[in-house]
C-alpha cells in the first residue's frame, strides 16, 4: 500500500505503524497532504508514529490519560482547589496513583478573567514542576502556557510538554521546545488573542480550519527543530468555538487522526458537553466520558481530564473493543 497526497505534511516517518479507524465519510484522500493509505472506502488505514515524551513513548493503538492540576485560584472547573501548593502535590501524587501517564501544569485560568503577569505565572509553575520533577523522576510533565518566557523556564525546571493553548500567540515559544528537546502541542482557536472568548465565530469548515491550522503549525515546529516524535496536534474544544463546532469537531475527529499527528483533546467538563446536556461542569462527568470514547474510537491519542480513574477505565476498555489490547481477565464461561 501506498500513500496517497500531497503538500507538505509530516515528514518521512520512522518507528511508523498503521491503526484502523472506523470511518472516513467525510475525508477525501489527500485533501490535506495527508497519511490517508489507498485502497478502498471507510473503514480507513491511517499511518501513525510513535509519541516520545519525557521517559516515555507511546505507541500508535496506546492512549494516554493527561491529568489537569491547576495552579489558579479561578479555574472553571475546581475553583481554585489546587491553587495551594500542598494540595497541588497532593493532586499530583493522587493522579499518578489513578493511572495517570502525564499531568499537565495550568498557571493562568485559560478563558477571560484577571490578569495574570508572567513573573506570577513563573511563581505558580517553576518550583512546582521542579518538585513535581523530583518526586516522580518518570512522569511526563506538561505546561500549559503560550507564553514563551514561562516555556523557556518551565522546560529547565523539568517540563517535557508545552501545551501552548492559544496557537502560537508568542511565535517565539516554539524555540524553547526546540532548544531544550520537549514536546509540544499544535492547537487552533480561530485566530483569538489569549484569554478572549469566542463571538459569532464562523468557518466555511470548521475541522478543514483546524487540520490546516494545527498542521501547519506542526511543519513550522519541526522546520524550527522540535522533534517530529514529540509533537501533537489539539482542535482544542470551545477555543474560538461555539457548541455546534465543537461537536462537529468531535463527531469527525478521524480526519484529524488522518494527518498522521498524534491528536490530544481536551474535553473535560467543557462548555459544549454542559450546553448538549443543560449541565453545570461539576455535572458533566458522563457527558465528559462519552466524548472521551468518541475521541478514542475515531483515532485521539492523548486525554486531558480531570477524573483520571474514570478516564483510564474508558479508554481501557475502548482499547480493547478497537483490538489494541487485550481485556484484563477472560474466564467467564471458559472455564
Amino acid at each position: 500500500m501506498g500513500l496517497v497526497g500531497e503538500g507538505s505534511g509530516p515528514p518521512p516517518l520512522t518507528n511508523a505503524a498503521e491503526y484502523r479507524v472506523p470511518h472516513a465519510q467525510r475525508l477525501l484522500p489527500g485533501r490535506f497532504g495527508g497519511r490517508l493509505i489507498s485502497g478502498g472506502g471507510p473503514p480507513y488505514t491511517v499511518v501513525s508514529v510513535d509519541l516520545r515524551l519525557g521517559q516515555r513513548t507511546f505507541r500508535p493503538g496506546e492512549f494516554a490519560v493527561m491529568a489537569i492540576v491547576n495552579r489558579t485560584p479561578d479555574s472553571f472547573f475546581d475553583r481554585g482547589a489546587t491553587f495551594a501548593t500542598d494540595a497541588a502535590y497532593a493532586a499530583i501524587d493522587q493522579a499518578v496513583a489513578d493511572g495517570a501517564d502525564l499531568v499537565d501544569i495550568g498557571g493562568v485560568k485559560a478563558g477571560y478573567g484577571e490578569p495574570v503577569s508572567e513573573d506570577e505565572e513563573l511563581r505558580r509553575t517553576v518550583d512546582f514542576v521542579a518538585g513535581i520533577r523530583e518526586r516522580h523522576p518518570s512522569l511526563v510533565i506538561s505546561v500549559d502556557t503560550y507564553r514563551s518566557g514561562v516555556a523557556r523556564r518551565v522546560v529547565e525546571a523539568g517540563a517535557d510538554l508545552l501545551n501552548d493553548t492559544w496557537s502560537g500567540s508568542d511565535p517565539d515559544l516554539v524555540y524553547a521546545a526546540a532548544e531544550f528537546g520537549a514536546g509540544l502541542v499544535c492547537s487552533h482557536v480561530g485566530g483569538l488573542s489569549p484569554r478572549t472568548d469566542p463571538h459569532r465565530m464562523a468557518y466555511d469548515d470548521v475541522v478543514a480550519d483546524v487540520i490546516s491550522t494545527t498542521t501547519r503549525l506542526a511543519d513550522r515546529a519541526v522546520a524550527a527543530g522540535v522533534r517530529r516524535d514529540g509533537i501533537l496536534i489539539d482542535p482544542t474544544h470551545d477555543f474560538g468555538k461555539n457548541t455546534l463546532q465543537s461537536l462537529e469537531l468531535t463527531r469527525r475527529l478521524d480526519e484529524l487522526a488522518a494527518t498522521g499527528w498524534p491528536v490530544l483533546v481536551a474535553v473535560s467538563n467543557k462548555d459544549f458537553i454542559g450546553e448538549t446536556l443543560e449541565l453545570p461542569p461539576g455535572q458533566r462527568g458522563n457527558g465528559t466520558l462519552a466524548a472521551l470514547s468518541i475521541s478514542a474510537w475515531l483515532g485521539a491519542r492523548v486525554f486531558r481530564v480531570h477524573d483520571v480513574p474514570a478516564a483510564r477505565q474508558a479508554l481501557d476498555l475502548i482499547a480493547v473493543l478497537r483490538g489494541t489490547a487485550q481485556p484484563a481477565g477472560t474466564r467467564r464461561s471458559l472455564a
